[in-house]
């Protein structure tokens, strides 16, 4: 890393075919937000890749793997052209990105594919995942150390590894999306502490 580039983390947070995507750098004891956007990680040309798992419920076994394989090939190229774009444009400012934080689900282990469509539960659990795989497949191909945390419990988390109480945590992550205006829901102040987490060298959960 040169030494006038500065040290920079992502954290993202998926739904159905996009997510939200803040980076920040800073000291680790107060970190600034250096970028927010929204990436998307469906094929718009793949009828049905926004909910892979709902459209191959319908079809015959082999034609539904085959189906989400060619969605989860498609989506991690998205996402990896996403963060590849979001790299060069930091460095073009700048900044070196060290990692990229992702937030995850309570981390329920999937059973067979064949079970899985066949239970609705199953098939939003299994959507989920689809998207997460596909950030950290494209996150290690940029060469990022990707580090999981569990929305569940992030706050709690982040409070014990910033060695910040959890509710100063909270108003500390709401005011940080001050500088760079709305949106900044919930899904990008989880992406911003993910990635103040990555940036702390969080251990992943992943």
């Amino acid at each position: 890393m040169a030494g006038s580039m500065r040290r920079a983390a992502l954290g993202c947070r998926t739904h159905s075919g996009w997510a939200a995507l803040v980076a920040i750098a800073g000291p680790p004891g107060s970190p600034e937000v250096i970028d927010r956007r929204r990436i998307e990680i469906a094929d718009p040309g793949i009828r049905g890749s926004k909910q892979p798992y709902h459209a191959a419920e319908p079809l015959d076994f082999k034609a539904a793997e085959a189906f989400l394989k060619r969605c989860a090939t498609s989506s991690a190229d998205l996402a990896q052209r996403a963060l590849r774009e979001a790299m060069e444009d930091l460095h073009g400012i700048g900044y070196q990105l060290a990692s990229c934080g992702l937030t995850l689900a309570s981390g329920r282990t999937l059973p067979e594919l064949s079970a899985v469509l066949k239970s609705h539960a199953l098939i939003h659990t299994a959507e989920g995942e689809f998207y997460r795989n596909a950030l950290a497949e494209a996150g290690e191909r940029c060469g990022l150390p990707v580090v999981g945390v569990k929305e569940r419990d992030i706050y709690d988390r982040g409070a014990a590894h910033l060695h910040i109480a959890a509710n100063e945590l909270e108003r500390r992550i709401a005011d940080l999306g001050k500088p760079v205006g709305p949106p900044w829901s919930q899904d990008q102040k989880y992406a911003a502490l993910a990635a103040w987490l990555a940036l702390a060298n969080y251990p992943s959960e992943r």
